[in-house]
């Protein structure tokens, strides 16, 4: 089961919004028939940000959602594995807040013995050359050939602007982020189900590594473009990102990468201890080592 619910934020494939309280509610049944249909051994993910109440409150739904999942633990062994993060750069910029670049996605399994192939998901190290110093590995590489776990904070570009899987939904899940959760938590010829289908990003997903896929969706034209999307899966003719794709960044001393004589709020501070006035700086690409002039 890999999913991403509404979050009661008003988007044209919600109703109208509705409480907190029946929102949950809301939840609440389709969380409890998902959890009927997993098989012992299975998993459920499900992806999701924030809502913003009327006051521009966020109310974190994994935190809201979690009770919907946790009493299943007793009747079903429903156990969550992981609160993983997935972190994106690009989005709105927020003038009251910090802006949010991230969402959760929460993974439970269905009893103590399910699948989970490591391997099939491995990153590259930090350090690949790394040796160890002491014991009976000294000298020896220390890290898995294969590559690290990657951890529970994932780094993929969310769908917006000229993304090569941008579709009509404004709120589409990238297929790397599906695929990670695939490959790891199933096999060949396992049924990946995605109760809010949407245009079909975990059915595309669960198609090009050998799944097979079933989904629902409100909308007509979501559903339309999630079969389109399938058929060009199932035959390799389908646009996507691919996860082996480093996140862009962009080349320094470069128009976009230059930092315009107007914009006077930076300062850099060398490695030295010294500092670079902005009209000096102007071609240097911002990084972790600049800070605020005003010491913020």
């Amino acid at each position: 089961m890999l999913t991403s619910p509404p979050y009661n934020i008003g988007k044209n494939y919600e109703r109208d919004r509705i409480s907190i309280a029946d929102y949950t509610a809301a939840q609440q049944k389709v969380i409890d028939e998902c959890v009927r249909i997993v098989k012992p051994g299975g998993s459920i993910c499900w992806q999701v940000g924030h809502h913003v109440n009327g006051h521009a409150q966020i109310v974190p739904l994994d935190i809201l959602l979690y009770s919907c999942f946790q009493q299943h633990e007793a009747k079903h062994k429903l156990y969550l594995r992981n609160r993983i993060i997935w972190h994106f750069e690009f989005g709105c910029h927020s003038q009251r807040r910090f802006s949010g670049r991230h969402e959760v996605i929460l993974w439970f399994t269905k009893g103590d013995e399910y699948k989970f192939r490591l391997d099939r998901v491995r990153a590259p190290q930090k350090y690949p050359g790394k040796r160890g110093y002491r014991g009976a590995r000294k000298g020896k590489y220390s890290g898995n050939p294969l590559g690290k776990n990657p951890g529970d904070v994932w780094i993929f570009p969310n769908v917006k602007g000229k993304h090569i899987e941008k579709t009509i939904h404004p709120c589409q899940f990238p297929i790397e982020l599906a695929e990670r959760l695939i490959e790891a938590l199933t096999d060949k010829s396992d049924l990946v189900v995605d109760p809010y289908l949407g245009v079909g990003s975990s059915a595309a997903a669960a198609i090009l590594h050998g799944r097979r896929a079933a989904g629902c969706d409100t909308v007509a034209d979501y559903v339309r473009i999630a079969r389109r999307r399938a058929k060009l899966a199932a035959h390799g003719k389908l646009p996507y990102r691919p996860r082996s794709r480093l996140v862009y960044k962009p080349k320094a001393n470069t128009p976009l990468t230059t930092v315009p004589d107007t914009f006077a709020y930076v300062t850099s501070t060398l490695p030295n201890g010294s500092h670079l006035l902005p009209s000096e700086d102007r071609r240097l690409p911002l990084s972790p080592a600049a800070v605020l002039r005003n010491g913020s």
